[in-house]
């Protein structure tokens, strides 16, 4: 019995990737699809699971940075402000923004706990704890007063909440007047014409929605996108795609390096394959991938 507990572990993830990944019935949750996906990152240096901006970045790692980067230049981070970041992962953007926006302080909330124990200790590791709070806590019920800080940013993980709508109304909540909300997001393409090509963008959607832990609630394409926004009262209400900066060319990237696709778990490193033996747009068809920016109003005086 001794001798065969240290496979167990093992076993038991193997087995548990093969059930989320082949079983087309098998929908994990949230905090279980990030547990199983670990620490494993397709980056060579840092620990970021986004997609990346391609905008003239060459490699993953930069990627990544570079759309963390727009994400902070988007929400005007800058020394003195209070921000929060929901869904921070192992924090590589907090650490990132607290070395080149220096705002007085960043909060962030994730729901995995495995996550939140990593991050802290390479926050801590980088003497940053006293300017980085990290907690185990909800992006849809924010354990934060009213109008206690200055920005938030939600960075590739506003479709997994329950529900995006709910989201933007604590965001506004928390948000001091004046303050900023900005997400960059994965949503579904608007509807395109044509029998066939609605069924391959249903499909792509589908594929990724139901293995990544996305709701059917957070499922709609940019208009609607925008007047969720304006009806939780936010106003300067931006959203734009950067689809084109995203998904074809970390295609292409990954395409030519396989070694990044080796630093992910066996289990799901066939399916990667296979997709990247497909193109861009039959892998990505159904997905646009947007910035969104909109600003918590001032009071009137009276």
């Amino acid at each position: 019995m001794t001798e065969s507990a240290p496979a167990t572990a093992p076993l038991r993830e193997a087995l548990d990737y093969l059930h989320w990944i082949y079983n087309p019935f098998q929908r994990l949750d949230t905090t279980r699809v990030y547990d199983l996906l670990s620490t494993r990152a397709a980056t060579a240096r840092g620990l970021y699971l986004n997609l990346g901006y391609w905008d003239g970045a060459t490699d993953l790692d930069g990627a990544s940075e570079a759309l963390a980067t727009l994400v902070a230049d988007t929400a005007r981070l800058a020394p003195g402000d209070s921000v929060l970041d929901v869904g921070f992962g192992f924090a590589d953007q907090d650490i990132l923004w607290a070395q080149s926006h220096r705002p007085a302080r960043i909060i962030g909330l994730n729901i995995t706990a495995s996550q939140v124990a990593v991050a802290r200790r390479r926050v801590a590791e980088l003497g940053l704890d006293g300017r980085i709070d990290l907690r185990e806590g909800s992006a849809t019920a924010m354990p934060l007063p009213d109008e206690s800080v200055d920005k938030v940013v939600a960075l590739e993980c506003a479709f997994h909440f329950r529900s995006r709508a709910e989201f933007f109304r604590e965001a506004w909540r928390v948000l001091r007047p004046g303050g900023r909300l900005v997400t960059a997001d994965i949503i579904p393409m608007a509807a395109r014409s044509g029998r066939w090509a609605r069924f391959k963008q249903r499909l792509s959607w589908r594929l990724v929605a139901r293995k990544f832990a996305i709701p059917p609630e957070n499922a709609y394409p940019r208009p609607t996108y925008h007047a969720r926004l304006a009806m939780a009262r936010f106003e300067q209400v931006q959203v734009r795609s950067i689809r084109d900066q995203v998904y074809a060319p970390l295609h292409q990237w990954l395409r030519g390096h396989p070694e990044a696709v080796r630093r992910l778990h066996p289990m799901a490193r066939l399916p990667a394959r296979i997709a990247l033996s497909l193109d861009a747009g039959s892998v990505y068809g159904g997905l646009d991938y947007v910035l969104a920016s909109a600003v918590k109003p001032w009071r009137l005086v009276r």
